[in-house]
């Protein structure tokens, strides 16, 4: 676990070292052996060392079901960020590692300092590779990430603290483990002003409605492997916060279920609404993130094993269906650099590679049967119907909006006459993007065809959720 940390960490201070036609080589290497390096992990398993003794610090790292799938996924698509963003300077794959690491440390991080300075750690190399790399309107839009995210980060910090002082108040011991903070008697009130607390900061990660307005300019302007880590792995910090901290450290104020299931279907049906009238396909993907992390966090607020499960699992499906779908988008964009819809059309014709592969990444992103998407939103409706049928009725619209917007989209860019001459004679799918798409097709299919071993995977830690909810 430390090795996710220490590679990535010190590969990307090596990066400023590497001569510069080396450096996207070097990223591979330092990406790889992480990726092999999560892999290998076995779990359940806990490091523990002192970091700061004077105020119950630890540097305490722990391993389960969900934080293995979601560091592998945060391993992977760092390395395939990299592979498709070849002939960029030192500076933007060391951001890229650096960015890397912060993610691993949010996910396998179970001291409450440590995660949050993991989770505050992750805006620094994001806002640069926005702001120096990004498109046209790339300040504003790194400027408005950063305000959103800090401001949450702040009533994170609050509620952290709030209960790390009512524990010592009522043991004498200052900790931030998560273990004993569990333990933490709270009245009903500061129970549910922490647990507001903690949502703002884990709400405006996400992002959920009414907290998502910085995304669609952050997804647009940022560069293509920022896109696929912002969409893959950045937005789970928010829902795997939910899942590490809210619901078992405030079982009590999660049952405000009912506030929260709202939210999400109201950013599921707000999500797939919008993205039938968007004209740049960047910012129609990115709101399309809106609608499917809205099916995560209806899953996690069922509160019922079903529904955390699916959530969970559909929040690895996210990170490779619509992780796969902006790398496909900046394959294009680099052909033709434009994102505006009506630019394209016809594409298939030329590019029956590219469109293959599309149509793939698009069927997992609506959840077509045998794919990866299937899996999480029905066992996530499931859920949804056991809490509340009224929610399963109405989120399974955002089912229907996802086909209507991405099937749209696909037969505006990839079907009829070619509508445009600069589209003509575009190059198709080349062996380093072939070779970038095919481990998330694989991934998408194996977890459609045999979803048991993962939630296998998951299936304690979820136990282990529902039980603080319903002891």
């Amino acid at each position: 676990m430390t090795l996710l940390l220490v590679i990535p960490i010190l590969g990307a201070l090596a990066m400023l070292l590497t001569p510069k036609r080396l450096a996207w080589y070097s990223a591979i290497f330092i990406s790889a052996a992480t990726l092999l390096q999560a892999i290998a992990l076995s779990f359940p398993a806990t490091i523990r060392h002192n970091w700061i003794p004077a105020i119950g610090a630890q540097f305490l790292l722990t391993v389960d079901g969900i934080s293995y799938l979601l560091v592998t996924l945060t391993a992977l698509m760092t390395l395939l960020g990299i592979l498709a963003s070849p002939k960029m300077p030192r500076t933007f794959y060391a951001m890229l590692l650096l960015l890397a690491a912060g993610c691993h440390g949010v996910f396998l991080a179970h001291d409450v300092l440590l995660f949050f300075i993991c989770f505050e750690a992750v805006l620094i190399p994001m806002y640069f590779l926005i702001v120096i790399y990004g498109a046209e309107d790339r300040r504003r839009a790194a400027f408005k990430f950063i305000l959103y995210t800090v401001a949450g980060s702040i009533a994170l910090l609050i509620g952290f603290l709030t209960l790390y002082v009512q524990h010592a108040a009522q043991t004498g011991i200052y900790t931030f483990d998560l273990t004993p903070l569990l333990n933490t008697r709270l009245s009903a009130s500061t129970e549910r002003l922490v647990f507001w607390a903690l949502f703002l900061g884990f709400a405006i990660k996400i992002p959920m409605f009414p907290f998502h307005t910085w995304l669609p300019d952050a997804h647009t302007q940022a560069p293509t492997a920022g896109s696929v880590m912002l969409a893959a792995v950045m937005l789970k910090m928010g829902t795997y916060g939910f899942l590490r901290f809210s619901l078992p450290l405030l079982p009590r104020a999660s049952m405000d279920a009912q506030i929260l299931a709202s939210l999400s279907i109201v950013g599921i049906l707000y999500g797939g609404w919008i993205c039938l009238a968007q004209t740049d396909w960047k910012r129609l993907i990115a709101y399309s993130s809106v609608s499917h992390l809205g099916f995560c966090t209806l899953g996690i607020f069922t509160l019922n094993s079903t529904g955390i499960s699916g959530s969970i699992i559909q929040q690895l499906n996210h990170g490779i269906s619509t992780g796969l779908l902006f790398l496909l988008v900046g394959f294009a964009y680099d052909r033709r650099h434009t994102r505006t819809i009506k630019d394209y059309g016809g594409l298939g014709k030329g590019m029956p590679g590219f469109a293959a592969v599309f149509m793939i990444a698009l069927l997992s992103s609506i959840g077509l049967p045998l794919l990866n998407g299937f899996v999480g939103e029905f066992t996530i409706l499931r859920g949804a119907y056991i809490a509340q049928p009224w929610w399963a009725a109405t989120a399974v619209v955002g089912i229907i909006l996802a086909a209507a917007y991405m099937l749209s989209l696909y037969r505006h860019t990839m079907l009829g006459p070619v509508t445009n001459e600069a589209n003509a004679n575009l190059p198709d799918l080349g062996l380093r993007e072939w070779l970038i798409a095919a481990p998330l097709i694989v991934w998408s299919i194996w977890i459609g065809v045999k979803p048991a071993y993962y939630f296998q995977i998951i299936s304690e830690p979820v136990e282990k959720i529902v039980e603080r909810l319903h002891p």
